[in-house]
Parts: C-alpha cells; sequence; structure tokens
C-alpha cells in the first residue's frame, strides 16, 4: 500500500493540527506533533505563560522538553528565542511538523495531568501557538494507543471524525477556541441532561462507590436552567437565545482539593471526593455542608458562560498569552459572579433561607475580619491580581482585599440599593448590560451608566466609591431595609485574636491581622504556640496547648496571660491581653415578605417586567 507523502497528510487536515498521545503514562509526558501545513518562513511558536481565568503568568514553558523539526523528513534547526518562544528556521509553505513532549504532572485545573489513572489538559499547556497563523483552523487529535479500554475523552471541541469512547480528531476555529476547550480522559462517569434546549453533560473522574449521580445530576440542571432563565427569561418569555449551543461540567474528585475555572462552552472542577452527594444522605442542604459547596462552585463557573466568557473586560478582547493582561474589573466579572452563585441556588429552590443567609454572613465575616479591605480598593485588587491574589503570604490579609468577596458584597449593597430605592435590581442591570454590549466587550463607563438610567446618578456615584474607595460598605444597614437583621454572635477565638493558624500537632501562627491583640502581644508568622501561663509567681501555672479551643479551659475568667511561643529555635514569652468581647455576623429573616421579594424573586416576572 503506497504511503502518504507529508504534503498529503497536511492537505487532508486543517491549517495547524496537534497529534496529542498519552502513551508515555508512567512518566507523566504527553507526546504532541504539531503540523503546520503552510509555515511561514523562519517560523516562531511560542507557548502561553499564563491561562484565561487563572491570573498568574505560571510559566507552561517549563514542563516543555525534547522540541524538534523536520520538513520532508529532514531536520529543520530551532532555536529558543526567549523562555517560551521558538524560531524554526524552515521554507514557506512546505509542511513543517514540530514533535515534542509535556510532563504533566499537576492536579489542578489550569495546566495538564497523565497518570495511570486519568489524563487532562489544558491547550495553553500543551498546544504551542503558530504566530502569524492564530486564526486559521485547528485540529487537535487524541490518540488512544496505549490507554486501558475502558477510557473515554470528554472535550467541548466539535468532533470531526471520533470514535464512540470519544477518541480521534477535532476541530476549532482558531487558536483561542482550541486552547479555551480542555481535555478530559479516564474511565470516568457520564450523565447528560438539557436545559433551556441545551444539551449538558457531565463527567466525573474519581467518584466512589456511594456517589449519587442521579442527584448530581439533577441539582447541576436545576443550577443551568434557573442561570439560563436568569438571563434570557422563561422559554415562553425569552428575550434572546443562550450563546452556547452545547455545555460540558469536567469533575475531578479527589481526597483533598477544590477550584474551577471557566471556559467558553466548559468547565474544569475540582472537589473533594467527600462532597459529592452519597446514596441515602439527607436531601437538606446545610451551609456546612461540602455538597453545598461544590454546587456553589458549579453555579459560580456556569455563570460565567455569560460574565467573563461572552461579556468580558475591554481589555480582554484579543488575549496576549506572552504576558499579563491588566484590568481593573474583576471585582464585577469574579466579585459579582460570586454574589449571585449562592443567590440563584437559592432561587433554584435547593437550599433554604436560613442556609443562603448563614453563606452570606459568612462572606460578610471574612472580609470584616480582613485589615487589608482598608488598605486596598476592589479595583486596585484586581489590577494587582498577578502579584499578589495568587500569591498569598502572611500579610497578605493586612495588605490586600478579596475581590471575589468583597465584589460580592459590593453586589449585594448595589442589589438591595437599587430594590429599595428605584424597584430595579442588579438582576436587570446584569441583563440590560447583556444586551447594549451584545454579549461582548464591557468597561467600567457601561457599568455606570447603566447603573445611572436605572438607579440614579447619585447611585452610580457609590457605586464608584464602593469599587475605588476603602470604606466599610453599608451592607448591614441595606439588609436590614430589606427583612434581614443581623444578631451579632462571638467571634471565633482566632478571630477575636487576630490570628490565622494550623493545628496540626500543636497550634502554629499562619497569619498575624493588624490591630489585634496577636499583633500588640508580638506573635509572628511562624511560630508554634506551645503553652499559657498565669497567676502571680508564687501560684503560677502552666499549660501545654495542642488546640485554641482548650485556651478557655486553661483561662477560666482571666483575661490577661502569657504564652511561650517557639520561633527559630527559641523559647519566647508574650504578654497577651484578650479583647473585649468581638461580634460577628449572623443573619436572620426579620420580615419575610420583605426578604423573599429578593432571595426568592420570580425571574421570568422580572424579565417580562423588564421587556
Amino acid at each position: 500500500m503506497a504511503t502518504r507523502t507529508n504534503s498529503q497528510r497536511a492537505s487532508a487536515l486543517p491549517a495547524i493540527n496537534y497529534e496529542v498521545s498519552a502513551a508515555f503514562i508512567y512518566s507523566h509526558q504527553f507526546e504532541v506533533t504539531l503540523t503546520i501545513a503552510r509555515p511561514s518562513a523562519e517560523q516562531i511558536v511560542s507557548l502561553p505563560v499564563w491561562i484565561p481565568g487563572s491570573y498568574l503568568v505560571r510559566e507552561f514553558s517549563r514542563n516543555l522538553q525534547q522540541l524538534r523539526a523536520s520538513q520532508k523528513h529532514a531536520e529543520v534547526a530551532i532555536c529558543q528565542l526567549d523562555k517560551c518562544t521558538w524560531r524554526a528556521h524552515c521554507a514557506a509553505d512546505q509542511p513543517l511538523e514540530l514533535i515534542y513532549r509535556v510532563y504533566a504532572q499537576d492536579a489542578s485545573v489550569r495546566t495538564a495531568w497523565l497518570g495511570d489513572e486519568r489524563a487532562f489538559f489544558n491547550g495553553t499547556s500543551l498546544c504551542l501557538r503558530v504566530h502569524g497563523h492564530e486564526q486559521s483552523s485547528h485540529g487537535l487529535a487524541i490518540s488512544h494507543g496505549g490507554l486501558s479500554l475502558d477510557w473515554q475523552v470528554a472535550t467541548a471541541l466539535t468532533p470531526a471524525k471520533v470514535n464512540a469512547r470519544g477518541f480521534g480528531r477535532y476541530v476549532a476555529a482558531n487558536y483561542d477556541e482550541l486552547v479555551d476547550s480542555p481535555v478530559e480522559m479516564g474511565p470516568f462517569w457520564s450523565g447528560t441532561f438539557s436545559a433551556g434546549g441545551i444539551q449538558h453533560r457531565l463527567v466525573v473522574a474519581g467518584a466512589p462507590a456511594s456517589f449519587d449521580s442521579a442527584r448530581l445530576l439533577a441539582d447541576t440542571q436545576a443550577i443551568c436552567e434557573t442561570e439560563i432563565n436568569f438571563w434570557h427569561g422563561q422559554p415562553d418569555r425569552r428575550q434572546s437565545q443562550p450563546p452556547h449551543r452545547h455545555y460540558l461540567f469536567m469533575l475531578n474528585a479527589v481526597e483533598n482539593g477544590y477550584g474551577g475555572l471557566e471556559h467558553r462552552n466548559c468547565t474544569a472542577l475540582i472537589c473533594k471526593r467527600a462532597d459529592l452527594p452519597r446514596l441515602n444522605q439527607p436531601k437538606t442542604l446545610t451551609a456546612s455542608d461540602g455538597y453545598t459547596t461544590l454546587l456553589g462552585l458549579i453555579s459560580h463557573e456556569y455563570f460565567h458562560t455569560w460574565n467573563v466568557k461572552r461579556l468580558r473586560p475591554a481589555e480582554f478582547a484579543c488575549y496576549d498569552y506572552a504576558q499579563e493582561n491588566y484590568t481593573e474589573l474583576l471585582w464585577f466579572f469574579e466579585g459579582f459572579t460570586s454574589y449571585f452563585d449562592d443567590l440563584l441556588l437559592r432561587r433554584a429552590g435547593l437550599m433554604d433561607d436560613a442556609t443562603y443567609l448563614t453563606l452570606l454572613g459568612k462572606t460578610i465575616n471574612q472580609v470584616l475580619q480582613t485589615p487589608g479591605r482598608q488598605v486596598q480598593s476592589v479595583a486596585q485588587a484586581s489590577f494587582d491580581a498577578w502579584v499578589k491574589y495568587y500569591r498569598p503570604d502572611e500579610n497578605t490579609g493586612n495588605a490586600t482585599v478579596s475581590y471575589y468577596t468583597k465584589g460580592a458584597l459590593i453586589a449585594l449593597s448595589l442589589d438591595l440599593s437599587l430594590r429599595q430605592s428605584s424597584k430595579s435590581s442588579l438582576d436587570e442591570v446584569m441583563r440590560t448590560l447583556w444586551q447594549r454590549c451584545q454579549g461582548g466587550l464591557l468597561t467600567e463607563a457601561d457599568v455606570l451608566a447603566v447603573v445611572t438610567e436605572l438607579g440614579g446618578a447619585p447611585l452610580a456615584k457609590r457605586l464608584a466609591q464602593w469599587v475605588h474607595g476603602t470604606a466599610d460598605l453599608p451592607v448591614i444597614t441595606l439588609l436590614k431595609k430589606q427583612g434581614i437583621h443581623n444578631q451579632p454572635e462571638p467571634a471565633t477565638l482566632a478571630d477575636q485574636l487576630g490570628l490565622r493558624i494550623t493545628e496540626s500537632a500543636g497550634v502554629r501562627i499562619k497569619n498575624v491581622l493588624c490591630n489585634s491583640a496577636a499583633e500588640y502581644a508580638g506573635f509572628a508568622a511562624g511560630d508554634e504556640w506551645l503553652g499559657v501561663a498565669l497567676g502571680k509567681p508564687k501560684a503560677r501555672q502552666g499549660w501545654r496547648l495542642t488546640q485554641l479551643e482548650e485556651l478557655p479551659m486553661m483561662l477560666g475568667t482571666a483575661t490577661r496571660f502569657d504564652a511561650l511561643v517557639a520561633r527559630n529555635q527559641r523559647l519566647i514569652t508574650l504578654k497577651v491581653t484578650l479583647p473585649a468581647d468581638i461580634k460577628q455576623v449572623e443573619l436572620v429573616v426579620h420580615d419575610a415578605a420583605l426578604a423573599q421579594s429578593w432571595l426568592a424573586e420570580k425571574i421570568s416576572k422580572s424579565i417580562a417586567a423588564h421587556a
């Protein structure tokens, strides 16, 4: 049988084609063959340094090795230009083939993993960008050679020629679409459902025998239907069509992990295996239930289908994969999404008011217990995400604020202000922005313009102050007007002292918050708190401290004591004074009718009124 030439092979493929092999499982290396049908002379290729949605330069090229190139079966010289860029000294318009390997041993949602039980990758970790050809068609062929027969493939890419298990060839319109479509491989569980007339698929890797797949599928369907209706209205009153025609959830259940990363038509998720719903488990959600956390993550990432993957910062019009892409708008895209993720679980009927208010109270307390909220605005936090948010240290809480949590409270403040002063809502703002920006680029000026239109210029001015200032937000006052009262409860002992700790084989200090009792006493990050002593010298009592919750038992009614601390192999005694009783927020429903007009708003009614 005649052998096809490189030219014939290339002509049958998209302009840019990748073949990915997982044959080197035990060395955790993918092998990638990149074929460029019509390269430029001196073709340049590069690997992204970051992945959209995770704002940190991660240097994916550190895992790339053994790169070589050829044309017409002859080796082509290739030289490295910088940390992530190479030039092939090739001729133009003759198929160029590059072969390389990528080490894949990162179990997060951001990079790549290859083992004997599962494989996963993002295109930003595996697929070299072919400069000058980013808008050409791209193909991805996934080989099943050497893999177990029970392995399958799941990806949001468009299949061109695949077998029943999903192995074969996929296509993408351009490089952006290719790298925005991660691939999951392995013997995963898979289920499907329809929401809003759209086919959704859910795959779960690492699930135990107790996994209640039917419950997860039904609850995810309820989330998707609620969010589609939020943006577009009920089917009989639909104002616009959803922007996606299919969607894929890829969930990896592990011993200990949490996280998600949004993509245009899919999301990659990680949860604790124990957080999956279990057969014969009570169906009522509580705020402390790990399954509640998982549903909140699913809700958050699916909401991103609209808010950041389509409606996105104007600065993200064209991703620069070679360096940081700055924006001051993550408070809107992440913070507002964080506000709606749990609220829409409530509106979907998956949790009750008490559970939602407990989660909201936790967010309020997190922000109030972060001294950095008085140092950094959420606009600054958004811009600095590249150097601060993803690189926390012992001083992070004192110097920064989370654009997720404070952004969510800004959304809450804006929503309740609109409801109480203009009979509008943040729901209306989001849908109006979607329509005005046509599901595309957005600026802060666009947000302020819509708030001015729906809530008035004074409210738009307050929003700008909340975003660019460091003053505390009026959340408690606004909640009270909405029928939700604060019944303060004593803060945890760690919060009263101003400490963040770990308690594995003793009490270890992670963070010391500024202007706290712990700071005044002289605690420092890294200290090991060994024990306490109190009383006058002749009647002094000393106690070994193994958990912070033991402290009240040791102190009795005393408010002053000595703390014995180990620091850099030295033993130090610190004099500690317990602060006056410090409270934390505890939210309860006071006026059910007022509260329900917000918590259980009928989305279709709201959209009909807006239309």
